[in-house]
């Protein structure tokens, strides 16, 4: 759901800023104005590497099938998020379901020690690139008091991707909400507060990846030459709206398709990139286009220009998807499966064996205004069982009873108190 329409030129602004927040890590190709970071401090690692090279390739995959789902509307999605939250559940994952995750992830070859270590580079190395930006990456794993949810798991989602690990009684539905919502809120400057409504009866663990970008242009828009004007939807209606404008130097591009454009935030390892196709092109063509290949000729194609006069929508937005269907249409078929999924590196046999994924959401915020951009994505994993009950944990480890007995008439046989061990 999206509570207000904008351009589905600058839709594509929203896919594209967690790319360049992965792949602008590498020096820009062509001229660029003076100033700002050029390029990284230190190469990045075959591990990072591999971890941003997924990240980019699924982004583009899951755009293709979100864009073509969603012709004539606006799409707002961090492919990135999605990518954390459900590389964190992939670690529970075990055979064929593990397998379909890490192939829709588009991990290719590397093993998952080496794509937990990249992730857990480039968590710190997004946080860390540029001191005029705040960008927050946040994790957090929420289970059902109970859940024999295995060691292993926890210490591999803590080491590698900083996640909050908390049981909670999820019978206290309004308790547990209060929790988990209040962490999304804190973990997204308030800017989305609330990702959870109810928690099913069968519910065991919720998955929760939190991206939360704020950037102050490096040059800003006058707020005096902000006038109102009228947009163009794809449908051809008339639509009030807040031009914001700028004249300057930017790093822009052409072709005969369309116009690109870069506006950098705080010391420039941040960028908002907006495509617009020309006349006699159209957004879903230009959208539907997008691949790791174009998207670098894109890249490639822009070079510094002094002269450029650009309006850019003042705009808010807010939006919610379901990604079940879009990820099962890039393969990602059996952890969805509630009689096939195999998580058995998530929880102790039997419950392992019985879990599934019961949804992926992703709640997402956006504005853009004269001073800059605050932007964040939360991507939540539901993770639920089909019908093994959640054993009772029972730890002798203190003084306990014993009865032995005759358990078809009943006699009782012996009785006993141990109070220590002999």
């Amino acid at each position: 759901m999206i509570n207000r329409r904008f351009s589905p030129a600058l839709a594509l602004f929203v896919f594209l800023l967690a790319e360049v927040a992965c792949h602008s890590t590498t020096s820009p190709s062509g001229p660029h104005a003076p100033g700002g970071v050029a390029q990284l401090s230190r190469p990045l690692s075959g591990a990072e590497l591999s971890v941003r090279d997924a990240a980019n390739a699924f982004s583009f995959a899951l755009w293709g099938k979100l864009n073509a789902a969603q012709r004539d509307t606006n799409v707002f999605v961090s492919p990135l998020s999605a990518s954390f939250a459900l590389g964190m559940t992939m670690n529970g994952a075990d055979s064929v379901t593990y397998e379909q995750m890490h192939a829709a992830l588009q991990f290719g070859t590397a093993s998952l020690g080496e794509v937990n270590g990249g992730y857990r580079s480039l968590i710190a190395l997004l946080q860390s690139l540029d001191p005029g930006v705040t960008m927050k990456i946040a994790n957090s794993i929420w289970y059902r008091s109970g859940f024999p949810v295995l060691p292993s798991f926890i210490d591999t989602t803590k080491a590698d991707f900083g996640a909050a690990v908390q049981g909670l009684n999820f019978n206290d539905v309004p308790a547990s909400l209060a929790t988990i919502n209040g962490w999304v809120s804190s973990a997204t400057n308030g800017k989305i507060t609330s990702v959870l409504g109810s928690i099913d009866p069968n519910a065991m663990m919720f998955l929760i990846n939190a991206i939360y970008f704020k950037g102050s242009w490096r040059s800003k828009f006058d707020p005096a030459l902000t006038t109102a004007s009228t947009f163009t939807s794809s449908t051809g209606a008339a639509q009030p709206v807040q031009l914001m404008r700028r004249s300057g130097g930017f790093q822009y591009g052409e072709t005969a398709t369309y116009q690109a454009v870069d506006l950098a935030y705080g010391d420039s390892a941040f960028a908002m990139t907006v495509l617009l196709p020309k006349s006699g092109s159209d957004i879903e063509t230009l959208a539907g286009s997008l691949s790791p290949a174009t998207w670098q000729s894109v890249v490639d194609g822009m070079r510094y220009a002094e002269a450029v006069d650009l309006s850019l929508p003042k705009l808010t937005l807010t939006c919610e998807r379901k990604l079940n269907a879009d990820l099962m249409a890039l393969g990602m078929v059996e952890p969805f499966d509630s009689n096939g999924a195999n998580f058995a590196r998530m929880a102790a046999a039997p419950v392992g064996k019985s879990l599934y994924i019961q949804f992926v959401k992703q709640n997402s915020f956006l504005d853009i205004n004269e001073e800059g951009t605050e932007a964040a994505a939360v991507t939540t994993v539901g993770v639920g069982t089909t019908s093994a009950p959640v054993p009772h944990i029972m730890r002798v480890d203190h003084p306990y009873i014993v009865v032995i007995r005759e358990r078809l008439t009943g006699t009782v046989l012996f009785m006993g108190k141990i109070v220590r061990i002999p």
